[in-house]
């Protein structure tokens, strides 16, 4: 059975990015399917979807609740998932069939990191893995995380680096929305972001948000407005839903 797995914790994202999450899933796979979320507050979730407590890591400080979490994943053992997972940030839209996303190459395979596109790092939004296959990545990291945490600035970094084969979903599958769809300025003004060819799964890292790019929004000091403006995005607004 396909696995698909998420985390929420904290309230940076509400239950609601979950249900849309699932929705969106479920639209876009054949088959049955497996909707697994990590949490530490399970409130208003949809049934569908089977929520398990959301592990930490050993890091203190307000590191511990960023994307450094995520590598509570990499623990040899999960409560409630095994074998083989599909992982999506809650801030992706998902726009067309992930079936080919459960059977591309073998072992891990990631996004590409579209901020550094000719280096070997994976964007972490979109990545699929099996559980406790990875051990080293976990084991070094709990032995001493301060050392990881000067060694490398993010965790999707530190798995890229410490993972000997790495490999990458085709391009055209997983697209960054602030790279591949908001026109360059001054046309962003005039013209709404675009969805290319081929594309399955759209990741908003940072700024904007899938609600705030649906409305045209883009969150932003007020002397950065002007050059990262975007007008509403129609196709945000069909799939995010």
């Amino acid at each position: 059975m396909k696995q698909v797995i998420c985390m929420k914790w904290g309230t940076l994202y509400s239950s609601d990015y979950v249900n849309r999450l699932y929705s969106m899933v479920a639209r876009n796979i054949t088959g049955p399917f497996r909707f697994i979320c990590l949490t530490d507050d399970p409130t208003g979730v949809r049934d569908e979807v089977e929520c398990f407590p959301c592990p930490t890591v050993p890091i203190e400080g307000p590191q511990a609740n960023r994307g450094w979490r995520k590598l509570a994943l990499w623990q040899p053992k999960l409560e409630g998932v095994e074998g083989e997972v599909l992982f999506f940030d809650l801030d992706v839209v998902i726009v067309d069939n992930i079936d080919d996303l459960f059977t591309f190459d073998e072992g891990f395979c990631v996004m590409r990191n579209w901020t550094q596109p000719e280096e070997p790092i994976g964007n972490t939004s979109v990545f699929r893995y099996t559980v406790g296959k990875h051990p080293e990545i976990w084991d070094y990291f709990v032995a001493d995380p301060e050392r990881v945490l000067r060694e490398q600035p993010n965790e999707q970094m530190y798995i890229s680096r410490t993972i000997k084969r790495l490999m990458f979903f085709p391009d055209d599958w997983c697209r960054l929305f602030k790279v591949h769809c908001v026109p360059a300025f001054p046309m962003r003004w005039f013209v709404p972001p675009q969805l290319p060819e081929g594309t399955r799964v759209v990741a908003f890292p940072g700024d904007p948000n899938p609600p705030d790019a649906a409305a045209g929004r883009w969150p932003a000091k007020w002397y950065k407005r002007f050059y990262k403006h975007i007008r509403p995005t129609p196709w945000v607004q069909k799939h995010w839903q």
